[in-house]
């Protein structure tokens, strides 16, 4: 047979042959189906992972299902309202007016500085303290925008419309403490004074030795240090992080003992006010959650940059800090007062973070930034 020729083929060889093209189709088609079914899988979880970490709208007061206002309130100019309460004497004879800035998970109820401070010290110096709920606290309206400088903007609306005059003190506990910087920083022109109890810090502030703030954060207990890593690198996780019942996240939201120091412990247990949800009424994400995502997250300025507010000696500004206190590490306190060596440091020996509930304390803190 000459080479080229024609071949004959079976009929077997011929179905074997025509059958492959029908096999790799029907795959194709299968594998088609596969990808688009993990495609809807995919969509449909990450929709409602998304969806678990949207927090609900806060409830706010006034509003349809919202919580009752019985407050005095004022309206800021973009429309927000702050409650307020007002103690001591009466500001048209008060010497000092003073505008105080609760703590973390507390409320304008909660001013120790005030409720603790005697009749006769407050009478003596002419003592006004104005306390607020701050934003999406008890029956202040919520500020999804809120940043630090409307922060402090808001200090001073609250201060001019109930007529404190050109200049009054400030004093701030705890992460009121904190948020005192922000008036520092952006009034510093409307303060007669400044006083931080206890104030939190933010373990990012780049003016802290890496080495100092390292050894410092990880002095909290270990779910509080996630709970900050979310507020600081992952805000928009904060709901849902402490929210889960899969582990703990924040304990100081979840109020544990031990962050508590045993004087701490003996102070607190002397106070009657136990309406613990009246700070949270409005929902936690406006007011718990969003004040860490605030004060954790990055500033866009550094404390430790600021410049003396008063060069002239006019006024002063003050921290004042437990040794034992287990929320906020001394050593940190102790950097910053080093660094601005025009405040005024008080350390505070055996004291942990509750000391403004200490009755013979505020007569003190008081009578130093007034310097009388």
């Amino acid at each position: 047979m000459a080479a080229g020729g024609s071949r004959k083929i079976s009929a077997a060889s011929a179905r074997a042959h025509t059958r492959g093209p029908k096999q790799n189709n029907s795959c194709s088609f299968f594998s088609g189906i596969s990808a688009k079914i993990l495609l809807v899988f995919f969509v449909g979880n990450l929709a409602w992972a998304y969806q678990i970490i949207q927090p609900p709208p806060p409830r706010t007061c006034g509003s349809p299902g919202g919580p009752l206002v019985k407050s005095s309130r004022i309206k800021l100019r973009d429309g927000r309202h702050l409650a307020y309460k007002e103690h001591g004497v009466s500001k048209d004879t008060a010497k000092y007016k003073t505008v105080y800035i609760h703590g973390f998970d507390s409320s304008k109820h909660d001013a120790a500085i005030s409720t603790h401070l005697s009749k006769e010290i407050v009478e003596e110096l002419g003592v006004y303290i104005v306390s607020f709920d701050r934003p999406g606290y008890g029956e202040s309206d919520p500020h999804p925008e809120r940043t630090l400088k409307s922060f402090a903007l808001d200090v001073e609306q609250l201060a001019d419309q109930l007529g404190l005059g050109s200049k009054f003190y400030v004093i701030g506990f705890s992460m009121g403490g904190e948020l005192t910087w922000t008036c520092l920083k952006y009034i510093p022109h409307r303060l007669a004074g400044a006083t931080l109890l206890a104030p939190v810090v933010n373990y990012w502030w780049p003016g802290f030795p890496s080495n100092l703030s390292k050894k410092a954060y990880h002095q909290q207990l270990t779910p509080d240090q996630w709970a900050l890593r979310v507020a600081h690198y992952a805000p928009w996780l904060s709901y849902w992080w402490n929210t889960q019942k899969w582990f703990t996240g924040s304990t100081v939201i979840a109020q544990f003992l031990e962050n508590f120091s045993p004087k701490d412990l003996e102070f607190m247990a002397k106070e009657t006010d136990d309406d613990n949800e009246f700070p949270r009424q409005q929902g936690e994400y406006e007011s718990l959650h969003r004040d860490l995502n605030i004060g954790f997250g990055p500033w866009e300025f550094d404390p430790m940059d600021l410049e003396n507010p008063f060069p002239n000696n006019e006024g002063s500004v003050h921290i004042w800090h437990g040794d034992e206190d287990r929320l906020v590490p001394v050593l940190l306190q102790r950097y910053i007062a080093k660094r601005l060596s025009w405040i005024h440091y008080h350390e505070l020996e055996g004291m942990g973070h509750m000391f403004p509930l200490d009755h013979g304390m505020n007569g003190a803190i008081i009578r130093a930034m007034v310097k009388q």
